[in-house]
Formats: structure tokens, sequence, C-alpha cells
């Protein structure tokens, strides 16, 4: 199409789209409408939109990269490991082999009972997989195992599943530790109400118990007595099998009336154990109570659970595969709530009321919330800057402000991506949408220069409409070539398999969504907007009374927005804000005066406003240090990069012009980028090591030129980078797993594990200890006694909320001190400063954990490698081993294997 005001011609599918969009602005506002509720009801945040429904993507703290595995557990109660290994486990791991998309079985084999884990290819199905092991169990030939073993799978969930972990204890009304409760009350507690009322809870897969005692009835047989009377342990075993049972027959009518026949049979107390009769001789019965004693006593246990030094019973919550875990938490929550009031309580001896509560002593909805906090933090930080950058170079007031308003708008077009894809979010995921903020700006920059440039090139008489869609189908083409080519790149990524495909495919994906959001954004959304908002320069549109009293109200209420945004938060933040539309009012005085404003003012306002902002959410000095020497680092870093790219496309044409001129000078600088960037990615020797060591006999060096200093030198200054899989997460809590000797028993490892917990929790910097040793009631969790498992949650530098921002207190300047409450608690105050928890020879993490290590060193135990919970669940899903790195001895028979392995111990040490 041609008119007589524009040379403009649409010929391609893209101008056709952006004079459509140009011309139809209701239709554009509508779907922006529809995508920001749409985006609302998906975003993995915590939100509360009223009536607004929610269907979040799943969130965790980072992605699950464990094997796709499933777990065959079977128990077989008193029988030694090699029994196990060769009745149970052996059978079982080569019928397991045979089922397709198998990869391999690891099996493991332990005093009472096995664990197999079925690992599958990582395109096969989780409940696919479930469902055919299930098949090959119950399709076992007979006799493969023992007559009385049962083999189970395990729940569907892994061992990154467990997300809350909790302990029961006796508290006041107040909520302070009250006691009263034995082990065995607790365990029974935890067994037969608690663990069921959890397991009904939305998205969890398993609730299993940890610690205490379980009540159980106890027969100790008398053999002498056995032997007199001539009867076996076998009768008696049948004899009290055969009696715990209630038998059923057939009903019968009597007057008109149906009566169901039964016999009651099935034990309550110990008298009826008692009065079982296991024999008879001559028609005198022999009852149990004449050759044994029974009575209730705690049944074996294989784990234990310790709080502060002192035995505790608790359990752990594991969530449903491929299920939301932050909404199982939440659901888990709820549940705690509604079954809080209805738990038991007792009197104690002085007039306490004791009441049993659920403590969390483990809590991955802190972790998470954090690192959705680090992504707020990450896109707040990142649109500030965005704003601050885009206007300077861009010095259009409007065009900053419409540019970085979309920023949004494509964040939750990436959320819209991640629930239709079923992308999870953790914080791999969320890291893929802050990369990629800089190309979306860059989208948004782009698209408004050039049409701003028409605009201000074109002719007054041309229609502005025309000159918008002529400036943004210009650079459409070029935009999405460049959008393109940048997805196109992350293929290889895409093909990913295994941990690496699962670590990161999220990025992969959450940037290309972020990348194509930002195309639409900018050939869809961003011309009617600049239509409606761009000017030519200097052009004024005509202002009328109606439009002038709008503008007027509108100032007015900026200004009172200044005034209480100064009494809310800070006095700069309102008073800048004040100005902004203050300065409307003043430009008409300070002009009859004969004096005017700065073109710029608005934009130096906002720029003030946003670099102090950004100071605020950055304080890149640290939280310790005033405001004042935050912010003048925070303009010194920005004021000096802006400068140096104002001046670089400033000189740019004549460096362009010299590089131009003396090409051969030139590519000595990319030659030089390039080797210097290889010898520290690679090394010294591993960009040179092609070079033989035969010359050293030109006279470099008598043994060879790797031995000089000549080579020595360089090699010490670029030794490479290392290499990490995974970066570690800071996920506010230690895992402290050490072991004792294999041969320790429960009562040994439990006086360790005390020993050991009294002393993290004198550390100033734990907030609580919790250690487990053993196992819990559950498949995922296979641990021997020797195995010590300790969360050490430490606090975190400054006092914070749940989600990981730091809390003001008021603080006295004079004193330095920090004022406290008759309850000796902080005084909020958001004037004030964050309260460092840490002492001033802890700056890091690593410091706390180098106490831990110092506090745990006991005789008889191991060190520990440092863990995290998460990190350790990851390790032992992906390798089966509890430590980041480890040996592995597979030989024919156990002698073998211990042989071989204490000359390997030699080795190591």
């Amino acid at each position: 199409r041609k008119n007589d005001n524009s040379h403009f011609e649409e010929s391609s599918p893209l101008n056709a789209m952006i004079g459509f969009c140009l011309r139809n602005k209701p239709v554009v506002a509508l779907v922006v409408v529809l995508v920001i509720a749409w985006g609302l009801i998906v975003a993995p945040f915590d939100w509360d939109l009223g009536g607004l429904p929610r269907d979040p993507v799943p969130v965790d703290a980072i992605p699950d990269i464990g094997e796709n595995q499933q777990i065959v557990f079977t128990e077989w109660m008193g029988r030694s490991p090699q029994d196990v290994e060769d009745q149970i486990t052996y059978p079982l791991t080569v019928s397991l082999l045979g089922m397709p998309g198998v990869k391999t079985v690891r099996s493991y084999s332990f005093f009472g009972f096995s664990s197999i884990y079925v690992i599958f290819d990582d395109g096969v199905d989780f409940y696919w997989s479930r469902s055919r092991v299930l098949e090959k169990l119950a399709s076992l030939p007979p006799n493969t195992l023992p007559n009385d073993v049962r083999p189970m799978l395990g729940p569907d969930a892994t061992a990154l599943g467990q997300v809350y972990w909790y302990t029961l204890e006796g508290r006041d009304e107040n909520g302070n530790p009250a006691g009263g409760w034995d082990p065995q009350e607790l365990r029974s507690i935890q067994d037969w109400y608690v663990r069921y009322a959890l397991m009904s809870a939305k998205g969890v897969s398993e609730v299993a118990s940890i610690g205490g005692f379980v009540r159980e009835y106890q027969i100790d047989v008398d053999p002498l007595a056995l032997h007199a009377r001539g009867v076996t342990l076998e009768q008696l075993v049948n004899a009290v099998r055969m009696s715990n049972i209630d038998v059923g027959a057939r009903t019968i009518e009597v007057n008109r009336v149906e009566y169901v026949v039964r016999g009651l049979g099935f034990i309550e107390k110990i008298e009826d154990i008692e009065n079982i009769v296991v024999a008879a001789a001559e028609g005198v019965p022999l009852r149990l109570s004449e050759v044994a004693t029974v009575q209730q006593g705690p049944a074996p246990r294989r784990g234990a659970l310790d709080k502060d030094g002192a035995e505790a019973v608790g359990g752990v919550v594991v969530v449903r595969h491929g299920y939301n875990p932050l909404a199982a938490i939440s659901n888990v929550k709820e549940k705690i709530r509604e079954l809080g009031p209805g738990l038991p309580s007792k009197v104690l001896d002085d007039g306490t009321v004791s009441q049993v509560t659920i403590v969390p002593f483990y809590d991955r909805t802190s972790l998470i919330h954090e690192t959705l906090g680090t992504l707020n933090t990450a896109l707040t930080l990142e649109v500030l800057v965005t704003i601050i950058v885009v206007i300077v170079m861009v010095m259009h007031f409007g065009g900053a402000m419409m540019i970085s308003g979309v920023l949004p708008l494509v964040v939750l077009m990436c959320f819209i991506g991640m629930k239709m894809f079923k992308v999870d979010a953790n914080i791999v995921a969320l890291s893929g949408i802050a990369i990629a903020v800089g190309t979306i700006v860059d989208m948004g920059i782009i698209l408004t220069e050039n049409i701003l440039r028409h605009l201000n090139l074109a002719d007054p008489s041309e229609s502005r409409l025309d000159v918008v869609q002529r400036g943004a189908s210009e650079v459409s083409g070029a935009v999405l070539t460049a959008i393109l080519t940048t997805v196109v790149s992350f293929l290889p990524v895409f093909a990913m398999t295994g941990a690496e495909g699962k670590l990161f495919g999220p990025l992969a994906y959450t940037k290309t969504f972020a990348l194509l959001s930002s195309v639409l954004v900018a050939l869809i959304i961003l011309p009617p907007l600049a239509h409606l908002v761009l000017r030519r320069r200097g052009a004024e549109r005509p202002v009328g009374r109606a439009r002038a009293r709008a503008r007027n109200v509108g100032h007015g209420l900026l200004v009172a927005v200044g005034i209480a945004l100064g009494f809310a938060t800070t006095w700069w933040a309102g008073l800048i804000v004040a100005l902004l539309g203050a300065r409307y009012f003043v430009a008409p005085l300070l002009e009859r005066r004969g004096l005017r404003l700065p073109a710029h003012t608005p934009l130096i306002l906002v720029g003030l406003l946003v670099a102090v902002t950004l100071t605020r959410h950055w304080m890149p000095l640290g939280l310790g240090r005033a405001f004042f020497p935050n912010a003048v680092m925070v303009f010194l870093m920005l004021g000096g990069l802006l400068t140096f790219f104002k001046l670089f496309a400033r000189f740019y044409p004549n460096m362009l012009a010299w590089c131009l001129d003396n090409k051969q000078k030139f590519i000595v600088v990319p030659v030089v980028v390039i080797l210097l960037g290889s010898l520290i990615w690679l090394g010294f020797d591993g960009v040179f090591g092609f070079i033989p060591e035969g010359l050293g006999r030109l006279g470099v060096s008598e043994n060879g030129i790797r031995s000089s200093a000549v080579w020595s030198g360089p090699a010490h200054a670029f030794p490479g980078l290392g290499r990490e899989f995974m970066p570690p997460l800071d996920e506010g809590s230690f895992l402290w797993m050490p072991t004792t000797m294999p041969h320790a028993s429960i009562g040994e490892a439990l006086d360790v594990l005390q020993k050991q917990d009294r002393a993290f929790g004198a550390i100033p910097e734990v907030e609580s200890v919790v250690g487990k040793i053993g196992r819990v009631d559950s498949p995922l969790d296979p641990a021997p006694i020797s195995m010590i498992e300790t969360v050490i949650n430490y606090k975190s530098e400054y006092v914070s909320d749940e989600r990981g921002r730091v809390l003001l207190f008021r603080y006295d300047r004079n004193s330095g001190e920090y004022p406290r409450d008759e309850f000796n608690e902080l005084i909020p105050d958001r004037r004030g400063r964050p309260f460092r928890q840490w002492r001033p020879e802890i700056e890091s993490p690593d410091d706390i954990w180098q106490e831990v290590v110092r506090a745990g060193r006991i005789p008889g135990t191991t060190s520990a490698p440092k863990l995290q919970p998460i990190e350790t669940r990851l390790v032992m899903l992906q390798s089966g081993m509890r430590a980041p790195m480890g040996v592995k001895v597979k030989g024919p028979d156990l002698e073998t294997i211990e042989r071989v392995g204490l000359e390997i111990e030699k080795l190591l040490k």
C-alpha cells in the first residue's frame, strides 16, 4: 500500500502485522490484559491475587538431576547381609535387568533388608517404569524368593523429595519446651496419628517415622520349660500366630432375625497371649504363660533421632514425583494447623500443660522463597540499571519509561511458556530469565531509537502513524533475525541428556522463552505504545483546557504521592517524586523571570531516584556499611561505565576509521585477546602442550624445555580455569555426615551423635542441630547404623524474614547499640540498620563450617566432607555414594573386594 504522505510500502508479513497492531490498539490492549492475567495465574511466586485463581508453575530450589530410578525394597528380618544378598538381592537383580528401558541396577544388602535401585533411561516415563517393575515382581517364577518374603515398590518419589523434617515435642501454651513425654509415647503418636494425617495432604507421597521406640508384645521363651514338656519353638510360634485371628462363619436365622457367627480371637492385652494354648497332653492344656514370660517392650530399632543432645521422635515428609514442592509443603503446613489443637496433652507435676507439638527442623520453604527472592532481587536490580542506562544513552524520558515498562510483561510471558512446556521453576531456570534481560532491552532500544530517528527526520505533514510504522518495520527483520540466531544456537543444549540436560535444559528453555517474548513485545506492543508516547523532538501536542486540567491533576497527584512516599518509606524518595510532579508548576514561574529548567530535568530526577533505589537494593559495600558510602560507590560505578560508553560512542567513528586504515596493525589486538583468553581458560600447558620436550637440547634446559624457567614461569602464572559440574548453592544449612566403625552398636553411635550435637549447638552461629543415625522407616533411606546425618541450621548473617529479605531495626548512632523492648527483642525500624548475627571473625559460611569441623572431632569417627542437604541427596542419587568423590570396588566375592579395598586405602593415605 502506498499513500500520498508516505513512501512506506507494506511488503512482508512482519510489516503487515505491525500495521495491524498500530491501527487496532484496543485489540493489542486486550491481548496485553489477557497475558498479564494469565502470567499472574501461573507465576511461581506465592501471591494472593484475591478472586483470581492460581495454578502456579511448580517451583523448587534446584533442578532434580538425579537418575530416573525406582526402588525395590525387601525385608527379611533377622537375616545376615550375606543371606539377604544370596537369596533376595541377587535373584531380584538378575530378574529386573531384563526389563525394557533399564540402564543399570544398583543393589545393596543390609542386615534384615535389601534395597535395589532400578535405573531407567531418561526418556522413560516415571509412572510407566513403576508399572513395569510391578508387573515383573508379580510374574517372578515360583521359589525365586523365600516363602515369607514379599518385595515391595518404594514410594513414587526420590530422596530429593524429602522437603520437610520435623520432631514431636511437648510445649507449653507459650510455645516453650515443656517435656513430659517419653520416646515411646511420642513414637506411638507419630505412627498412629500424625503420620496418617500428614499423608492425606495433597502431593505427599510418604511420611516416614524415625526415633523413639515402637511398642510391641515380647515373648521371652524358657527353653528348659519347652524341653521338659516336649514342645518345640515352632509349635509355640504357630500357636501364637493362629491365635491372633478372628474367624468368620456363616449367618443363622433365629426368630426371624439374622445373626452373623464370628469367633473373636484378636489379641488385645497381655493376658490374651498368656492364655494361648500351645499344646495339650491327656486333655490338659499347656498355656504359653507356663513356658514363657509375656511383656510389652521396645522393638529393636535400626535408627534414632537426636535434637541438641537429647533423643527425639520425628518424621520426614516426601513429595510425590512431579508435584509442586512448594504447594505440597503448604498443604502439609495447613494439615499441621488443623492437627495441632487435637494433639494429646497432659498436665505435669508442676501444673504446666504440655501439649505435643510438631516442630520443623528442616523446611525447604525458606530456601525456595529465597531462590525466588534471588530472582526478584536480580530482576529488580537489572530493571533499575536498565532504566539508568536507557535514560543516559537514549536521552528520551518517554522512550526510557516505555522500554523499561515492558520488562515485567516479558517475564510474565516467560512464566506462561514455562507452564505450557512443563518447565519447573528453580534457581537455574529462573536465571535464564535474568540472563536474557539485556537482550530483552536491546530489542526495545533498537526499535525505539529507530522510531525516534524517523520521527525527527520525517516531514511534519506526514502521518505520525506511518512514520512509526516505517521506523518499526525498518528494523523488524534485523531484530527477528538476531533473536532467531540466538535461539538456534541453543539447539545443542536442548539435545543434552542425562544430568547435563536436566541441569542446563531449563535455562535454555527460559532464555528462549524470554527472547521470543521480547520479539513479540517489540513487534506487537511497542509500536502502538510508541505511537501513543513518542513525539517529534521539539513538537508539542496542542493542549486544550480539558487536557491542561487533567495534566494539572496528574502532576498534583504526583506531588501528593511523593509526600506520602516520604512518610511511608524514606524522605529522599518522596522528595524526588514530589519534585518530578512540582516541576510542571515551577517551570512557568521561572519562565516569567527569564529562567528555564534544563530540558532533561525529568530524566535527571528519574535517574537520581532510580540510582538511590538501586543503592538501597544493592548495597555493594555490604549491609553493615552506611547508606552514603554505598551510594557513592554506586554513582561512581554507574557514572564511570556510562561515561566510558558515551566517550566510546563519541569517538567510535574515528576509531573505526583508524582500524580500517591500519588493518595489519589492528589484527594484533584480536590475536592477543584470543591468546590471552586461551591461556586463562586452558592454561599454558594446554595451549603449548604440542611443543616437543626435545627442544631442551637446543640449550634451553638440560632436562628439556618443560623443566626450564622459560616454561615453568608462565605455566604457574596461567594454570587454567578449574572445572566444576555444578556450583554449590548456599542452602543455609550443613549436613554433617561422618561414619563410625561399622561394628559400632546403636548405643555407641547414639552416644557419639549426642556428643557431637551438643558441641555443634554451642557454636553461636548455629541455630539448631538435629542428628540421625541409621535409617528412617522408608525404602528411600537404607542407611546403616554407622552412618550419621546431622542437619545443622546456621543463622543468616543478618536477621531476615523467611523470604531472605534483610530486616531493619532501630539503631542508636550515639551509643552504637540496638535498643530492645521489654521482652529483650530488637525493635523493627524501616529507617534503621540490619542486625548482624555472626561474630566479627566469621565472614562467610565457610568459616562456620570450619567451626563445625573443629567441634565435631571425636575419636572413633571419621571427618566429613562439606555437604548440604540437597547437595548430598543429588550426589547420592547420581552415584550411590555419600561424597562428591569416592572409590567403588567391584569383584567376584567379598574377600577379594575387602583385600583390594584395604590396598587402595593404603595408597590413598
